[in-house]
């Protein structure tokens, strides 16, 4: 039987990334993403957050560590994994997370946007109306 492991999430980080290495050199970059859903039940809007954890090599997780941070915007696309190990009490544990072959950052919303669509609530609206321009780094900027 063929199988088939892809994920696609697009999300706001809960926290700073946090950046190690393997005893080898091999960058490591540990994300937590917030992904938001959003439903209408009855006459009322209804919101659901699912938090998935993400792990990124090499230099596109020096990168993450470099650029991104809590709440900035990201799209990963990878792979589902298991993690298991054994608690030091000598339970068995284990952990799904998302192993990313591909971060890319969303661009940030600029903090005059929300005042020049009318405040907060009236940002989500108008905001996809708003020129955010260009972001605020050049192609030399990005290490790959």
């Amino acid at each position: 039987m063929t199988s088939f492991n892809k994920v696609i999430l697009i999300g706001n980080l809960t926290r700073d990334p946090e950046l190690r290495y393997t005893p080898n050199g091999t960058a490591v970059a540990t994300l937590s993403l917030a992904i938001n859903h959003r439903y209408k039940q009855g006459d009322e809007m209804r919101e659901d957050v699912c938090f998935v954890d993400v792990v990124v090599f090499g230099k596109q997780a020096e990168s993450c560590g470099q650029y991104l941070s809590k709440g900035s915007g990201a799209i990963v696309d990878g792979r589902l994994s298991q993690r298991r190990w054994e608690a030091e009490d000598g339970s068995k544990r284990s952990k799904h997370e998302v192993v990313a072959q591909n971060v890319r950052f969303m661009p940030r919303r600029q903090e005059g946007v929300a005042a020049e669509a009318g405040g907060s609530e009236g940002a989500r609206g108008a905001a996809a109306a708003v020129d955010m321009g260009p972001p605020d780094f050049t192609d030399d900027d990005i290490p790959f």
